[in-house]
């Protein structure tokens, strides 16, 4: 039986901003609490903006988001400023950080959809030009959230070191690929493709099954607050670990996994993990 334990344990508040390292969290069938509990909607398209249609909408991991389970979300502005959102004016305030006008929603709205960009389309193009771009629509999976397929992404510290050791100093692994669990376990780098249809029990309750592995999109590629631009984050990957991650979609650069919860539980730093048969 694999064994490890939670070295890290992060959320996002809002959808495609940067986010935030917690100590502790209870996580329920909807993820961990306070997790994308917040996107922006394009009040041109009525879409999600989504840092996975770079070209658009990368901005917004200048921007980051903390709080919102005993008090409102804030958001750091690039320029430093602290905002809640329930500041009267924070729709024209994030619409000008972003260059589109945008309005915070904390409900999926009927239909609502979202692009992603090619991600191999990106990294040709540059991130100032349109490429083509699949549209998908939120809460297919999980319904009323605005995840884009499962509540829970995890990664394990070898995964993450494996790629660190081919990128440049201080690229930065971890806010790049986004988990909401990191786990020190004794496996190798990309053990978690082998995971799908296990179980994962975490802390003294919270127990997980395994999805898939995770695909990526350009977003780990993307300038996030200081880190700079850095497509080797995707490049890597797609030499390392391509994989299909579910049927009919083809070869993937992948990085983690997707879990959904069985069974809700709270989580803190230093909790035990094991991988079931």
């Amino acid at each position: 039986m694999i064994s490890g334990r939670v070295v890290q344990l992060r959320r996002h508040p809002v959808k495609s901003l940067l986010g935030e390292r917690i100590p502790a969290a209870d996580i329920g069938a909807t993820g961990v609490v306070g997790d994308r509990v917040l996107a922006l909607l394009d009040q041109t398209s009525g879409r999600v903006a989504s840092a996975k249609q770079p070209h658009r909408w990368r901005g917004l991991l200048a921007l980051q988001a903390t709080g919102g389970v005993t008090d409102p979300v804030r958001i750091t502005l690039p320029d430093g400023r602290h905002l809640s959102v329930e500041d009267l004016d924070i729709d024209r305030a994030l619409s000008a950080a972003v260059g589109r006008p945008v309005t915070v929603v904390d409900a999926v709205p009927a239909g609502a959809t979202l692009l992603r960009s090619n991600p191999e389309a990106v990294l040709a193009a540059g991130l100032d030009d349109e490429v083509p771009a699949d549209e998908s629509r939120l809460g297919s999976v999980l319904p009323g959230t605005f995840f884009d397929f499962a509540p829970i992404h995890l990664v394990t510290t070898a995964t993450l070191d494996r790629i660190a050791g081919h990128l440049p100093p201080g690229a930065g692994t971890v806010e790049r690929y986004r988990p909401n669990l990191v786990l020190d376990t004794d496996t190798d780098a990309f053990a978690e493709n082998g995971w799908v249809g296990r179980e994962l029990r975490v802390g003294p309750d919270l127990v997980l099954a395994v999805l898939a592995p995770t695909p990526r999109c350009a977003v780990p590629t993307l300038a996030h607050g200081p880190l700079r631009r850095e497509a080797e984050a995707l490049r890597v990957p797609a030499r390392l670990n391509r994989i299909e991650p579910l049927p009919g979609m083809g070869p993937q650069p992948c990085v983690g996994a997707y879990a959904r919860v069985v069974r809700p539980g709270r989580v803190a730093d230093g909790d035990r993990v094991t991988v079931g048969p």
